[in-house]
C-alpha cells in the first residue's frame, strides 16, 4: 500500500483545510464510531486530486464540537471578501466530502459552502477571533 499522498502545495491560489487533531478532535477515545484517520486521508486525496492544501494542529479549541476543520480562503477568496469558516462535529465520511467538494469548488469567498455543511458552522473560539483582528 503507498503512503497517503502529502498535500504541500506551494502559492495562495488555492484554500486551506486546518483539521484538528488535539485532544478531543481525531481520538479514538473519545469518539470510537468515527475513523479518524480515514477521514484525514478522504481530506488528503481530496487535495491531492483538486489541488487544495490540507493542514493538521493540535487543537483548535472547542472541543465539545469535535471534529473540527476551518476552512481557510484563498488569497482570491480573501479578497472577494471569503473569510474563515469554522466547521464543528465532522464526523462522518458525508461532512468530510462536503468538506472536500466545497474546498475544491474553491471554498469561502469563490464558492457558496454546501447548505448541509452551512449547518455545521461554529463560532471560532474568543481567542482565535481576537487573534484575527489583530493581524488586519
Amino acid at each position: 500500500m503507498s503512503p497517503t499522498p502529502r498535500t504541500f502545495l506551494t502559492g495562495s491560489g488555492s484554500c486551506t483545510l486546518v483539521v484538528c487533531r488535539g485532544c478531543c478532535c481525531g481520538d479514538a477515545r473519545k469518539h470510537p464510531g468515527t475513523d479518524h484517520t480515514w477521514q484525514l486521508e478522504l481530506l488528503r486525496a481530496g487535495a491531492a486530486e483538486h489541488g487544495f492544501q490540507v493542514r493538521t494542529t493540535d487543537c483548535l479549541g472547542p472541543c465539545d464540537q469535535a471534529n473540527v476543520i476551518v476552512v481557510r480562503p484563498s488569497a482570491p477568496g480573501r479578497r472577494a471578501g471569503g473569510k474563515a469558516a469554522w466547521i464543528g462535529f465532522v464526523m462522518d465520511d458525508e461532512a468530510t466530502e462536503e468538506v472536500v467538494r466545497w474546498a475544491a469548488a474553491g471554498g469561502p469567498g469563490i464558492a457558496e459552502p454546501p447548505l448541509p455543511l452551512e449547518l455545521q458552522f461554529i463560532q471560532p473560539p474568543r481567542e482565535a477571533r481576537v487573534r484575527s483582528r489583530r493581524r488586519r
